[in-house]
């Protein structure tokens, strides 16, 4: 199997996982990197062993030799970049969210289908190991009818401020930047269903809280105090097959701890996701709560970038679909467009 020639736009902190990931699979060689700041471009470009630096993404995409690139910028950015890519004939790896709102997804869905090239978005929490065995399960009838799933993910001090509290660069706040993770992993596992109606709110209270002395708080490299974004949203997102999910999420709250939790219902039985995988089912009349015998039955962010960026290098090198293709870009986009919408006007969004 030839290798696969990859290029990383955007040198910024996350684009770490994708260089490690790439670097750790024999089946990738590493060949350029871009950045609006050259420095950081080259910063990568000696630590990864990468021949060339680009501070220009057109001029990347121009290289002949490039076969695929991860897009790991500014949410701002992805649509043009990523229709880019595709039209210069690069398979794509683009960082979640997939873009702005739904009609910049429908755009890209349009390169995707004038192109032959793969697309895949950077859903991590899918890739973990601990869902491949609930998929597995859920997929084989487990837990039967799954109609109902919940997740929570309560920062009370977690507003980077930068580009992630600027709604002109992020397109809004922890919604749109953690959200997305477990409202996707959780439509994902619930089978993909079409979205019937959404029903929001978002708040905005409380600021980045830089004033609290006695807390650290999270800091984007580019830190600065202004925002703009929501601090908290919740939802209740109905199905076409009947299920539901609901969601809240927050950058900064006063709450007594930092909540994450992701619950998924079944006929059947159930699965508690955070903070580890638990299974929840009847036996002989008995409800029993099994903990299945796996490497990583937690999330791990380094077990997650390594499984999806084999996957992504497989899908390109094999021909085969990846997980987490533009359609399923294409309904979350549309769901978090819904959920910002219905907030604004305070009614439910129909579709």
């Amino acid at each position: 199997m030839k290798k696969l020639k990859v290029g990383v736009i955007g040198a910024g902190s996350l684009s770490e996982a994708h260089f490690d990931a790439y670097k750790n699979n024999p089946n990738v060689e590493l060949v350029a990197v871009c950045d609006l700041i050259e420095g950081r471009a080259a910063a990568k470009a000696e630590k990864y062993t990468i021949s060339t630096i680009y501070t220009d993404y057109h001029e990347m995409l121009a290289n002949p030799e490039l076969d695929a690139v991860s897009i790991v910028t500014w949410n701002n950015t992805h649509k043009d970049i990523a229709v880019a890519a595709l039209d210069a004939g690069k398979h794509v790896l683009c960082e979640k969210p997939l873009c702005l709102n739904h009609d910049e997804a429908l755009e890209i869905k349009a390169a995707t289908e004038r192109s032959n090239k793969k697309f895949m978005i950077g859903y991590v929490r899918r890739h973990a190991s601990s869902i491949n065995v609930l998929k597995e399960l859920i997929d084989k009838g487990s837990l039967g009818e799954i109609y109902y799933a919940k997740a929570s993910n309560l920062r009370r001090l977690g507003n980077p401020g930068g580009w992630f509290s600027d709604k002109s660069r992020s397109g809004g706040g922890p919604l749109i930047d953690i959200g997305v993770h477990v409202i996707d992993l959780l439509w994902y596992l619930m089978g993909r269903p079409k979205v019937k109606t959404v029903s929001a709110n978002t708040y905005n209270k409380l600021g980045n809280r830089t004033n609290i002395k006695s807390l650290s708080f999270y800091k984007a490299a580019d830190y600065s105090p202004a925002n703009d974004v929501e601090d908290l949203a919740n939802a209740l997102i109905r199905f076409e097959n009947g299920a539901s999910l609901m969601v809240d999420v927050s950058f900064t709250l006063h709450v007594k701890n930092e909540q994450s939790s992701a619950v998924i219902f079944g006929d059947k039985g159930g699965a508690e996701i955070d903070p580890s995988l638990v299974i929840v089912h009847e036996e002989n009349d008995i409800i029993l709560n099994s903990t299945p015998q796996i490497d990583s039955p937690s999330f791990n962010f380094a077990d997650g970038f390594q499984n999806e960026i084999n996957h992504f290098v497989n899908s390109c090198l094999t021909g085969e679909d990846p997980i987490g293709g533009i359609d399923d870009g294409v309904e979350m986009m549309k769901i978090l467009t819904a959920i910002y919408e219905s907030a604004a006007k305070q009614q439910e969004i129909v579709f």
